[in-house]
């Protein structure tokens, strides 16, 4: 019962996460916005929907059915740092890497610490996540893919801000 409870809130906020990141894109459009990295990111998307639906398939299988709390009670902390990440990026926070020409990187908030929160956050949801429900080869596996999808996306990223 925990599980689905669990899974369909990060299914859902997911799924809200995506809609403000297509509000966001088009109030960036029609701000004369380019998208940069748009091959890699059909890439992305599947990387989470496969995270996804490894996180039931493993559940399913596993003889392991217990929450761990404090993983539990991590990730809600990281959802607070998630909160503070996106409110400071705002309308520039997105899915996809879109830069209006002339705009300045957003420097406020955590962006004030270190260049990538975002993709801090990102890091561990998807080793955390697992771990509320013991989901090793999940969280696992899905951490390297993740380090060779950021490994890519960084890099274009990177090159997108320093023009």
């Amino acid at each position: 019962m925990y599980f689905i409870l669990f899974i369909l809130f990060v299914i859902f906020q997911r799924l809200m996460e995506l809609y403000v990141a297509k509000r966001n894109q088009k109030w960036l459009e029609s701000q004369g916005a380019i998208e940069y990295g748009r091959e890699h990111y059909p890439f992305i998307v599947a990387l989470h929907s496969l995270f996804i639906c490894s996180l039931i398939a493993e559940y399913w299988f596993s003889s392991f059915k217990q929450i761990d709390f404090v993983f539990l009670i991590i990730y809600f902390l990281l959802l607070a740092f998630k909160i503070w990440v996106l409110s400071s990026l705002g309308k520039y926070w997105n899915t996809r890497i879109l830069r209006v020409p002339g705009a300045a990187p957003v420097m406020k908030g955590p962006y004030k610490l270190f260049k990538h929160p975002n993709y801090v956050v990102v890091v561990c949801e998807i080793a955390i996540i697992p771990l509320v429900f013991h989901l090793y080869y999940t969280a696992i596996i899905f951490s390297a893919l993740n380090a060779v999808m950021l490994w890519v996306r960084i890099k274009v990223e990177n090159k997108v801000w320093a023009k």
